[in-house]
């Protein structure tokens, strides 16, 4: 029953999900996509991905333990971090920092967590910024 509700839920989310996607206002400098294109898409999969879960729920579900949970309910709490601080802080800084913490959760050591955040936000930068020529958050230092 569990994995119905869940699938349910999910749905739930990705509908409000479509919907503030179609509620973004285009812009006559858009591209030929258009903003909506990329969040209707999430949507979509989110949305089928549920329905999958909620007509083929699992026979035996395994729930984590309660140490599990509260590692995935910190990742939630440093993602809302992370797209609060943005705006501040710039994309190269909060995603150094919610990458290293990321890294770090998922195993790697101290060391190895702050070369990997370092080194993915520097990457993302690179690409999406540099070669792709997107505009990203700056932050207190210009980019």
């Amino acid at each position: 029953m569990s994995d119905r509700i869940f699938g349910v839920v999910g749905l739930l989310l990705a509908i409000g999900f479509a919907f503030s996607a179609l509620a973004i206002e285009e812009s006559f400098l858009s591209d030929a996509v258009g903003p909506k294109a990329f969040p209707l898409i999430i949507a979509a999969i989110l949305g089928l991905s549920s329905i999958v879960i909620a007509l083929r729920p699992d026979t035996e579900p395994e729930w984590p333990t309660l140490g599990r949970l509260v590692e995935v309910g910190s990742a939630v709490v440093m993602m809302i971090l992370y797209a609060e601080l943005l705006p501040e802080i710039g994309f190269v800084i909060a995603t150094a920092f919610a990458a290293t913490y990321l890294a770090w959760r998922l195993g790697s050591g101290p060391i190895e967590s702050v070369l990997v955040g370092i080194g993915t936000s520097v990457g993302i930068y690179v690409i999406f910024h540099l070669v792709l020529g997107l505009s990203l958050a700056r932050g207190p230092l210009g980019f």
